[in-house]
């Protein structure tokens, strides 16, 4: 799919000081990303804090991103969970009209062999009225979707489309890039290593420090995509120490702090995450200027 190429990021959703959801801070932030040059953007992942939020509240973070949005960029819907009946229900009654894909975890907590990974996202494919893309986070879900797995759905079904590869692995990645069939995208979900993982083959990333980052991170992908190496690790190499901070004291806390300081949101997540310390609070301040 040509509209998951380049990068998307997966947008925070933004809380006022009383914990609601600030859906004119969510509306800056998304023209924010659509003025410099981000390509998609994911709406309801796990930088979302979708697990914090009320039905009510997952309908009106979607319902402001479109309306702001207007059409400009594809949209992404995240649509998973380790209830799988539950998400097989959700994909058959939900309105996709406004959406090119739904990004889909693979199931956490569970454990799940890969078999059972496998029958999962039998169920998700054969449920949802658009395309899939897996995602793959071990550090969240405790357990990995090999590529014998992911390379098996991709070849079963035609409307899994895609993986966003998070296990932090590039060997693990390669791989995958290697013996995926023609079309499917693989499609880094690690900051760091998006550029090496690009350069191999990959399609681009589902970004957090690009919503904060967008102009200077879509470059970056871009100029990969361009096999343009010398200019994207300039890039690479400028961003690298922003991105240890953003995820040093926990997503979205990080990308948060970078958003006051840019004067877009306020800095409140949910328990029960917290917000960053006053030290790296002050170390994001002094990169976001200096950059």
């Amino acid at each position: 799919m040509q509209s998951l190429i380049g990068t998307g990021v997966a947008l925070v959703t933004p809380f006022k000081k009383d914990f609601s959801v600030d859906t004119e801070a969510l509306t800056r932030i998304v023209n924010f990303q659509i003025d410099n040059g981000i390509d998609y953007l994911v709406v309801l992942g796990t930088t979302a804090e979708n697990a914090t939020l009320s039905q009510e509240e997952k309908e009106l973070v979607i319902t402001t991103v479109i309306d702001a949005n207007k059409g400009r960029l594809p949209l992404v819907l995240g649509v998973g969970g380790n209830n799988t009946y539950k998400v097989v229900e959700e994909l058959k009654t939900r309105d996709f009209s406004n959406f090119v894909a739904v990004l889909s975890v693979s199931p956490y907590y569970n454990k799940p062999t890969q078999e059972g990974i496998y029958q999962h996202f039998k169920a998700v494919a054969e449920a949802s009225p658009i395309s899939v893309i897996l995602y793959n986070v071990p550090g969240r879900t405790a357990s990995n979707m090999l590529p014998s797995t992911v390379l098996r759905l991709a070849n079963d079904f035609k409307n899994v489309v895609a993986i966003k590869e998070a296990a932090g692995d590039i060997v693990q990645a390669m791989k995958l890039i290697q013996g995926k069939p023609e079309g499917f995208l693989v499609i880094s979900g690690d900051d760091m290593v998006t550029l090496p993982m690009v350069l191999a083959g990959g399609s681009g990333v589902i970004s957090v420090i690009g919503e904060g980052f967008p102009r200077q991170f879509s470059d970056m992908v871009r100029l990969g995509l361009e096999r343009k190496v010398d200019e994207a690790y300039k890039l690479h190499y400028l961003l690298a120490e922003a991105i240890d901070m953003i995820f040093e004291q926990g997503n979205p806390a990080g990308i948060k702090e970078v958003f006051k300081t840019l004067g877009l949101s306020e800095n409140t997540v949910r328990l029960p995450l917290v917000n960053v310390n006053q030290d790296l609070a002050d170390r994001l301040n002094k990169f976001v200027k200096s950059l």
